[in-house]
């Protein structure tokens, strides 16, 4: 069993079976990253192809300062903002309204992973997307710190306040208060 990095570096200098394993690895969670951050399935797919791609494309620049995944991730994100910028995305209330009826793509149809959703989108941007690296792609501290270009504590304290308002989203408030 090769590493993320094994496999990386045995690409740059030829191994096309190397790169089919990152690959497979990688393909869902990939797929799943984007599916979180994009309303469309068709183009979540079509942007988890082009992050491929990417990482294909630039494979040389690869340098093993820092995992595999917390490069690919990085790539992943950039794109993410590029789309949102390329739309100038900003989500109405009937597109949140929908997002919550259908589960976001399926991944999850529970009444309580609506609810998560739902809380999910009532955070800020920053806040909701550390909460997601962490949550959904088990990145450690150091990986979003290096992603999101923060310092490891500035990554826990933030993780922490982002944490303490879903808290808050999704405890009904007593009667009293």
């Amino acid at each position: 069993m090769n590493t993320d990095e094994q496999l990386i570096l045995a690409f740059q200098t030829g191994s096309r079976e190397s790169f089919a394993e990152l690959f497979e690895r990688y393909r869902e969670p990939v797929y799943r990253f984007f599916r979180r951050r994009i309303d469309h399935a068709a183009r979540a797919e079509e942007l988890a192809q082009e992050c491929f791609l990417a990482v294909l494309r630039n494979s040389a620049r690869y340098e093993p300062r820092s995992t595999f995944r917390s490069y690919l991730y990085g790539v992943a994100m950039h794109m993410v903002y590029a789309e949102r910028r390329k739309a100038g995305r900003e989500v109405s209330e009937n597109e949140k309204l929908d997002r919550r009826v259908d589960g976001a793509g399926g991944a999850v149809t529970t009444d309580a992973g609506i609810w998560v959703r739902g809380a999910l989108e009532q955070l800020g941007s920053d806040e909701r997307e550390i909460l997601m690296l962490r949550e959904y792609e088990q990145l450690s501290y150091e990986e979003i710190g290096a992603l999101m270009r923060l310092p490891v504590n500035t990554v826990r304290s933030r993780l922490f306040r982002a944490r303490m308002a879903l808290k808050e989203q999704l405890v009904p408030a007593k009667d009293g208060d």
